[in-house]
């Protein structure tokens, strides 16, 4: 069973992935619901906790139900991750993740994110300074390299765990790459087949079904896998790759039932957590993933991102659990 720190994580745990406008509190309830081993938060801009941006703030929230859990921290300056680490340690999560990997212009442009990629030596600067800063395990997300000239995981990883990273998530693309082409695992593999390596080392990257799911556990011999894209409007997925480990057998699809319950869950809560007005507003773009696949839905999707009533809202999604109660999921 993989350890951080004292959190001991179930053999082969799954991550939910920190997903910048979708993991926050909602989504992660529903994951946990479904089966998430751990979570974390939206990446957070360390100038911006400093700072106090009322956005970044927000993003602390978390709640017991959902641990154990991370808080995603970014930046390419070594005193405001050290002083953005000692604001997150005192909101107690379980622990701090790093995001090196991010491959988003408008982070990689400030040094930061994949930015980092390219200067070993800061990356590992501002890796101690955020273990400077906080009691909590410190854990990092990157990629492979920058680009595929440059995979540079192998002296990544060793020297992350050489200051003190207690575990290690790594996408398998370049930043390159964004998020296009195929995710090469093999490079991952390599970093835990490597004697020196003796923390845990998570795989990321184009997890989208069960059967992929166990032939990657199968093949790579990783520690745990994280899930992120193939986790939104499918909150569902983690309970089926675990099922389908033990028993080699898929769960049904979702009913429309289940999809409508989980929509109408998220939303509530989206408002309990945002506010009635932000909640609605910020739920606008789950409705699509959720209903994926239902055929004539657009007529819905319209009313259901253009309505600002709660109650109206509530009895559109009554009205779809209604209209497709037969609907069946290939």
């Amino acid at each position: 069973m993989p350890k951080i720190g004292n959190i001991i994580l179930p053999d082969f745990p799954l991550l939910l992935a920190p997903m910048e406008d979708v993991s926050d509190p909602p989504f992660r309830r529903l994951c946990k619901l479904h089966g998430a081993d751990l979570m974390y938060s939206e990446f957070i801009s360390s100038e911006g906790l400093i700072r106090d941006a009322v956005k970044s703030k927000m993003k602390l929230d978390i709640f017991d139900y959902e641990r154990p859990v991370g808080i995603q921290i970014f930046g390419g300056d070594e005193d405001a991750m050290e002083l953005s680490s000692r604001i997150v340690d005192a909101v107690q999560p379980d622990l701090v993740d790093i995001n090196f990997g991010c491959p988003v212009k408008k982070v990689v442009c400030k040094g930061a994110g994949a930015g980092v990629l390219k200067d070993v030596d800061l990356m590992i600067r501002l890796t101690k300074a955020v273990i400077k800063g906080t009691n909590l395990p410190v854990t990092v997300k990157t990629r492979l390299g920058w680009d595929e000239n440059s995979i540079n995981i192998d002296e990544v990883a060793e020297r992350l765990q050489d200051i003190g990273v207690q575990a290690l998530t790594v996408h398998a693309r370049t930043r390159a790459q964004m998020y296009k082409g195929n995710a090469d695992w093999s490079h991952i593999a390599r970093v835990k087949n490597n004697p020196r390596m003796t923390i845990p080392i998570f795989g990321n990257g184009d997890i989208d079904s069960p059967e992929k799911a166990l032939e990657y556990k199968n093949k790579f011999g990783l520690d745990g896998m994280m899930i992120g894209r193939g986790a939104i409007g499918y909150p569902w997925i983690f309970n089926e790759v675990k099922h389908f480990f033990k028993t080699g057998h898929k769960l049904p699809s979702p009913t429309i039932q289940d999809r409508v319950d989980a929509a109408r869950n998220h939303l509530t809560w989206s408002m309990d957590w945002k506010g009635e007005r932000l909640g609605i507003v910020e739920m606008r773009r789950h409705y699509t993933n959720y209903f994926k696949g239902v055929h004539g839905f657009k007529d819905y999707k319209q009313r259901l991102v253009t309505t600002d009533d709660a109650l109206k809202l509530y009895a559109i999604l009554n009205e779809v659990q209604e209209v497709y109660a037969d609907f069946q999921f290939v």
